[in-house]
């Protein structure tokens, strides 16, 4: 027994070191590729979530190429020169897939980020493939194992290169993206972008075998500590679809809450609205009368005035009342197709005239048509821009967007208000709270629309900085 674990360790010695740094490189990113397929990202709103796919075809795609190259070193020697030929054409064929799908992962990504302003890294591929035509048809198309060489060499340099730096400027922008759900996931992504900026150097630009000088060890130890590298952090940051998870079930559970508070808060708001608006009808007809008599019998001014100072109180009291009411009204919203950007186009023309002094700009994307009431969608935008005017004081900025994914349609409106103290940010949808002046305002009107959006089974969120602005967070169902 002794002997023959002699023997087989004497085998494993007698490995070449660069082999192990094959097997181990191509391990990573083929574990890489499992941990992201094995993922259920299904229902993630993450931009991440959209392209991902073709990050773990690299990690498959590579893995298999370093194991076939660890197959030629270490078989090379020992099978005919056709099977040589025949494994070696393979391993140039998965390579450049594998870099292929490593490009388009990263423009993927960036494009998500910033789908208006980068639409010029669509042209990326076709470029490279143009260049690709052109080297061939300048070279002898003789399909030998210098052929293979070049091309596996142009590869590198060309997909392997750009698509590494894609995908590290990717992968460091969405950290920055995501740092608000999770800073650890954040720095993964950072530090994953940061070692495929040396990947991209390191299986890019420079020839396998080379030795690298003043560190006097091959390159394949580079390529390997940044492989292991790169799966380690990709793998630690796919925690973020559960943290996306938790968040959600957070969020609905809050919303529960939220709405069985509103339900019994609207019942008695119904009856209160019910038993006072009677007698303030009564009131202003009477008071209409008095005034009618005092005009046409009395010259007392002051007695008029004081009358119309009740009127307009008594008015106030019915718009109250009225709100109370829409406020309690539970019963089903007719529901028809309508435009998200067309009913936004309509909010802003009827607070036009609010809006002479502040800068509105708008990015509303082609979008699906959804389920909706646009008489009461149309009273939640004006509802949040008017507050977002009345938060700036008549001066400032808002910004509008609108972007869908295959579930949703997602409303951000922010604006450069004054913000929202931190220890009001959640009583914002409670009824009558407002962090307006006293007979400034009911503090029912974020409440009435969060009746409506919940209506059209929708969700709406507030983000808000002291002293810097707030932006609110609507999502509706695509129909």
């Amino acid at each position: 027994m002794v002997e023959i674990g002699i023997s087989e360790l004497n085998l494993f010695a007698n490995i070449p070191p660069v082999c192990l740094l094959y097997f181990f490189y191509g391990l990573a990113f083929l574990f890489l590729g499992v941990s992201i397929a094995v993922k259920d990202m299904r229902g993630s709103e993450l931009k991440l979530a959209n392209s991902l796919y073709l990050l773990a075809g690299f990690g498959f795609t590579h893995g298999a190429h370093e194991w076939l190259e660890l197959y030629l070193l270490l078989q090379g020697q020992h099978i005919p020169a056709e099977q040589v030929f025949l494994v070696k054409s393979l391993t140039v064929f998965v390579v450049i897939l594998s870099f292929f799908l490593l490009l388009m992962f990263g423009l993927a990504l960036i494009r998500s980020l910033d789908e208006k302003h980068i639409q010029w890294i669509r042209l990326i591929p076709t470029v490279l493939f143009l260049f690709w035509i052109v080297y061939l048809w300048n070279y002898e198309l003789k399909m030998d194992m210098r052929f293979l060489q070049k091309a596996d060499i142009l590869s590198r340099n060309t997909f392997g290169f750009l698509g590494s730096l894609t995908t590290a400027y990717g992968l460091v922008s969405y950290s920055k993206e995501v740092k608000k759900l999770s800073p650890v996931v954040s720095r993964n992504l950072y530090y994953a972008g940061i070692a495929f900026i040396f990947y991209a150097f390191s299986a890019g630009l420079i020839s396998s075998h080379t030795v690298m000088p003043i560190i006097g060890v091959p390159v394949e130890v580079i390529r390997g500590i940044s492989a292991v590298f790169i799966a380690c952090m990709v793998i630690k940051a796919l925690n973020i679809f559960d943290i996306e998870t938790r968040k959600k079930l957070e969020n609905h559970l809050k919303l529960l809450a939220q709405s069985e508070k509103l339900a019994s808060i609207g019942q008695l708001a119904a009856g209160i609205a019910h038993e006072i608006n009677n007698p303030l009808t009564n009131a202003s007809l009477n008071i209409q009368t008095l005034k009618g008599r005092l005009e046409r019998n009395s010259e007392d001014k002051d007695v008029i005035q004081k009358l119309d100072a009740v009127e307009r109180n008594v008015d106030r009291a019915s718009i109250i009342a009225k709100e109370l009411l829409q406020f309690s009204r539970e019963r089903e919203t007719e529901l028809i197709p309508v435009n998200i950007n067309k009913i936004i186009s309509g909010a802003l023309t009827l607070l036009s005239h609010k809006l002479k002094n502040i800068s509105v700009h708008h990015h509303l994307q082609e979008a699906p048509e959804i389920m909706g009431n646009p008489g009461k969608l149309e009273q939640v935008f004006i509802n949040i821009m008017d507050n977002a005017v009345e938060a700036m004081r008549g001066e400032g900025r808002i910004s509008i967007s609108t972007a869908h994914s295959s579930s949703h349609i997602t409303v951000e409106i922010t604006d450069t208000g004054h913000g929202i103290p931190e220890k009001a940010s959640s009583k914002v949808f409670d009824p009558f709270f407002t962090t307006k002046e006293v007979g400034a305002g009911t503090g029912l009107g974020l409440s009435i629309c969060y009746g409506i959006i919940n209506q059209h089974n929708g969700s709406i969120e507030i983000t808000s900085t002291p002293q810097k602005g707030t932006t609110v967070t609507i999502k509706l169902p695509v129909k």
